[in-house]
């Protein structure tokens, strides 16, 4: 049996934050990663959105993580030469009724310490998107998009260079605490680490349960949360994301733009109980009502499926607000151990700054 300092559980972009971190600070670091690349599961299932971190409670680890970690990934990704670029985005509101909301949301982006944030008239819309239906909006500047794939190889390659060392095909088979550290059987192999970070995405309370000495009630209940994604053949004629405004269990279908204009539309929401990532067209309607709110002439026949992704929701109430959950000792009981729940969006905004948050909780120990 080997012993290292520092075990992180999945390659996906938090784990790989953690580990560039952790390995960053000098600590001997090993990843172990079920599949056999980085990012399979949320990382690479979702909008590539750099949020600004308007929708979230003021004083929410989302809020500040999002806040935060969006200003160190637009530093990150112009250091780092990860393709990326600041669009900004409006958030819609197709009805008068709606304006309230828009004006709610402003409040809370303020709370939250964010930046660039103005509302516009049915007239300063029209100038801005021709195309776009409101009443009014909420223009973002901060907002933008990333390759999301780029992002995790810098990350690798930083992880790396620093000593830290990935091993793929290795999922978790158990984990035990001891008096010199936990010990993790993965992938044949037995290692004793002073410290485990459980970055495990879809599969994080999974793998807590797997850990001996792990508190049952320490470990929230998971929903999946289902988003599908439609694609729009040919070039949308719009420069800046636009979103609806938000509905309970996520932000409305809304339009993304990747870094080479194509337009998508989505994630809806679809609660299902198995990590199933087909994308019907029986879908197809439901948004194309959702997308005519704010686009009236979206050409339809130009809509096809694309893809999916799935969000770990925790909590009794999947569509209520749940905030990030980090877990050292004093919630679980295993010392060293520190469990990652429902990092879903803005998770991808937010990897930095969790990295940076979880190296802290580290050093607090010693």
């Amino acid at each position: 049996m080997d012993d290292v300092e520092c075990v992180v559980i999945g390659a996906g972009v938090i784990g790989l934050a953690v580990a560039r971190e952790l390995a960053e600070s000098g600590r001997e670091t090993i990843v172990l990663e079920a599949e056999g690349g980085i990012g399979t599961g949320i990382s690479s299932r979702n909008s590539e959105v750099i949020h600004a971190g308007i929708y979230y409670p003021a004083g929410s680890r989302k809020a500040a993580f999002c806040v935060r970690g969006r200003r160190m990934l637009y530093a990150y990704c112009e250091a780092r030469g990860v393709p990326h670029r600041q669009t900004g985005k409006l958030i819609v509101a197709t009805e008068p009724d709606q304006i309230p909301v828009l004006e709610a949301t402003l409040e809370k982006a303020r709370a939250n310490g964010v930046e660039g944030m103005r509302l516009l008239s049915k007239r300063e819309v029209e100038a801005l998107e021709p195309e776009c239906r409101a009443e009014a909006a909420l223009q973002s500047d901060t907002t933008g998009i990333l390759d999301a794939h780029a992002f995790m190889l810098a990350l690798q390659g930083d992880a790396e260079a620093a000593g830290a060392a990935i091993a793929f095909q290795a999922p978790l088979e158990r984990g035990e605490a001891g008096s010199d550290g936990i010990v993790i059987e993965a992938g044949g192999t037995r290692l004793r680490a002073k410290t485990v970070v459980n970055c495990a995405g879809l599969h994080a309370t999974e793998v807590a349960s797997r850990i001996d000495g792990v508190a049952p009630s320490s470990i929230p209940p998971l929903h999946y949360a289902k988003g599908n994604y439609v694609s729009l053949a040919g070039r949308a004629p719009f420069s800046r994301l636009i979103y609806p405004v938000p509905e309970p269990g996520g932000l409305g279908v809304h339009l993304t733009l990747d870094l080479g204009g194509q337009a998508r539309f989505g994630p809806d929401v679809e609660w299902v109980d198995d990590l199933d990532y087909e994308v019907s067209t029986d879908r197809l309607d439901a948004f194309v009502e959702a997308i005519r709110r704010y686009w009236p002439d979206v050409p339809i026949d130009k809509l096809h499926p694309s893809y999916s992704g799935i969000r770990p929701k925790i909590g009794p109430d999947p569509a209520a607000f749940h905030d990030f959950v980090i877990q050292d000792a004093d919630a679980h009981g295993v010392p060293g151990l520190i469990n990652l729940y429902g990092i879903e969006s803005p998770g991808l905004t937010s990897s930095l700054a969790i990295a940076e948050h979880v190296l802290e909780l580290v050093d607090a120990r010693g």
